[in-house]
C-alpha cells in the first residue's frame, strides 16, 4: 500500500486575530495541511518559524510592525522553495506588483469561500499561480498596456513547454531530461522567457503567464493579448 503524500507545511500570519484562529482551525482540519505556526504579525513569525521546514506562507500584507511584503521577501530568503499565497483586502496595483516582486505566488482577497482559499493553499503548494479575478485583472490591464506587440517579445512553443514543466516544480536538470535537452539551454531559455515577460523570479513569470493565457491547456500559442 503506497505510502500517504506528506501533508502541507502551513504557516499563516494575520493581524485580526478572531480571523487568525477562524482559519487555523479551518487549515488544521484539512488532512492534507499541517499548520506548523500560526502568527499575529511579522515578527513573532520571523523570531519564531523554521522556514526551511515550512512549504506554505499564508499572509496578510498589512500587518503591524512589519509588512507581509517584507515577510514575504525575508522568508523567502531563507527558503527560496516557499510558496506564498497572500491573504489581503489590498487589490490594489502597488500592492500587488510589491507583493509579486517580494516573490509571492498567489494573491487572493479576503472574503472568499473557504474552500477556495484551500484550494488556493493547495494549488500554490505545488507551484501553481493562483490569482483572484480582480487580481488577475490588473495583470491582464498591465500586459495590455504595454507594447506587446512585437513579434520578439512573445513566448514561443518552447518556451511555453518549459514554462508548463517549470509550474510543475521540476528542476532545470528535469526539464532538460523532458525536453531532450541540456541544464544549460534550460537556463539559457529561461533568462529569455524573463526578459520577454519583464520579471526577475519564476513565482513572478509563472503568474504573469498565466495571466496571459500561456499555461492554459490550449493556450493560443504566441499570441499576444489584444
Amino acid at each position: 500500500m503506497p505510502a500517504a503524500p506528506e501533508p502541507i507545511r502551513l504557516v499563516l500570519v494575520e493581524d485580526d486575530e478572531c480571523l487568525l484562529n477562524s482559519m487555523t482551525r479551518i487549515m488544521a482540519a484539512q488532512t492534507d495541511f499541517a499548520v506548523v505556526g500560526s502568527y499575529l504579525s511579522t515578527e513573532e513569525a520571523m523570531e519564531t518559524t523554521v522556514w526551511p521546514a515550512v512549504d506554505v506562507l499564508l499572509t496578510d500584507l498589512s500587518l503591524p510592525g512589519v509588512s507581509g511584503v517584507d515577510l514575504i521577501a525575508a522568508a523567502t530568503l531563507q527558503n527560496p522553495q516557499l510558496h506564498t499565497l497572500v491573504h489581503t483586502i489590498h487589490d490594489d496595483r502597488e500592492s500587488l506588483f510589491a507583493a509579486l516582486r517580494a516573490g509571492a505566488v498567489g494573491y487572493v482577497i479576503k472574503g472568499m469561500p473557504a474552500l477556495e482559499t484551500l484550494e488556493a493553499v493547495r494549488a500554490v503548494s505545488i507551484g501553481t499561480p493562483t490569482l483572484s479575478p480582480s487580481v488577475a485583472r490588473f495583470l491582464i490591464e498591465e500586459f495590455r498596456s504595454r507594447n506587446s506587440t512585437n513579434p520578439d517579445e512573445m513566448l514561443s512553443a518552447r518556451e511555453i513547454d518549459l514554462l508548463k514543466l517549470s509550474a510543475q516544480g521540476l528542476i532545470y536538470k528535469e526539464i532538460g531530461k523532458r525536453l531532450s535537452i541540456s541544464a544549460g539551454t534550460v537556463h539559457s531559455h529561461i533568462k529569455r522567457i524573463y526578459r520577454k515577460l519583464q520579471v526577475g523570479s519564476r513565482g513572478q513569470a509563472l503568474l504573469r503567464a498565466e495571466a496571459l493565457g500561456y499555461l492554459k491547456s490550449n493556450p493560443a500559442r504566441a499570441q499576444p493579448p489584444p
